[in-house]
């Protein structure tokens, strides 16, 4: 049974509350145009998925401290940070029901918002001297531009193979959670071995993750969502490469020719669709993506069992089985 986001914070409730005034304080800046923006992000936040990772984690390594709060924001503008590029770089006009910032402000304001993020939370661990968590989250912004920059060369070429498309979310998306979980129990005990096993955690559950948003594209759930997105966008994902490495030649070629020259017509991608329903590459990719979230679950159960656990536990079922 998937659990609602309020009872898996539970643990963390009190921190979580504490923590949105954090947040608002790493965004403030004396700049009119620029505090008018970030009051906009702030009032459309999301799920805050990543700050509960943060917490949750350093409840399990130790406890809560200052530090934590810290990791959180920093985790939180890293992120916010790069939501507000990618809609740039994709030329996407809504994020989260609302318009994006590129949408109002347009691009040159959005680019500039997104390295003012960036900057604000370089500065906030620099401020507190919070070298690590630094580390921890410099290493996910690398990680996570050299995994878009990867899907993008291999996007023009159309020759994913599952090793670099594992390659390619292991740095573009799992990075992300893997760097809120280590930053999390870094800010609660300086045992490596601990952060290294969060970090693990996280970059599993990152990679579930995905694969959920993969199946996502292909109606895997009745979500009300426009389907085939990656498709136009040429991103070869699980469920598709897959299902091409699995076909006859005759079939790959006609595919390939639908994603290269024809992704834009409805037509073309619903035929790509159903090539994929009807080639397995669904319920392959519910079995990876179920793998690891089961290597996610072996790596929490070395730790004892207490009630941040649990949290932990119920959020990755809550990512994973989540229908958007």
């Amino acid at each position: 049974m998937v659990k609602s986001l309020s009872t898996i914070k539970e643990p963390v409730e009190q921190e979580l509350r504490q923590f949105e005034s954090h947040f608002r304080n790493a965004m403030r800046s004396p700049v009119p145009l620029l505090d008018k923006i970030t009051y906009y992000i702030v009032r459309r936040k999301g799920k805050q998925v990543r700050p509960m990772f943060v917490f949750l984690a350093a409840k399990l390594c130790g406890g809560v401290t200052e530090s934590t709060y810290s990791a959180a924001s920093l985790v939180e503008l890293l992120h916010t940070a790069t939501l507000v590029h990618d809609d740039v770089v994709d030329d996407s006009y809504e994020r989260r029901g609302f318009f994006s910032i590129n949408a109002l402000w347009k691009n040159k304001i959005a680019v500039l918002v997104g390295d003012y993020l960036l900057s604000q939370g370089l500065l906030l661990s620099l401020k507190n001297k919070e070298f690590r968590l630094l580390e921890i989250v410099s290493e996910a912004v690398k990680s996570m531009s050299e995994g878009e920059l990867l899907q993008i060369e291999k996007a023009r070429r159309l020759d994913i193979e599952e090793k670099v498309y594992y390659d390619i979310i292991r740095q573009k998306t799992a990075s992300l959670i893997a760097s809120a979980c280590s930053a999390g129990a870094a800010s609660a005990t300086k045992d490596e071995g601990i952060i290294e096993q969060m970090r693990l955690f996280g970059e599993k559950i990152g990679i579930a993750f995905q694969i959920r948003d993969d199946l996502f594209d292909f109606g895997a759930d009745d979500v009300g969502k426009p389907l085939g997105i990656d498709i136009k966008e040429k991103k070869l994902t699980l469920p598709l490469i897959y299902a091409l490495d699995h076909a006859t030649q005759s079939d790959k070629r006609r595919i390939m020719h639908n994603i290269r020259r024809h992704s834009t017509k409805p037509e073309k991608v619903r035929e790509v669709i159903e090539f994929v329903h009807q080639s397995g590459g669904l319920e392959y990719a519910r079995e990876a993506m179920i793998r690891y979230r089961d290597q996610a679950f072996a790596v929490l159960h070395d730790f004892p069992a207490v009630p941040a656990r649990q949290s932990l536990e119920d959020l990755v079922v809550f990512v994973t089985d989540r229908k958007r």
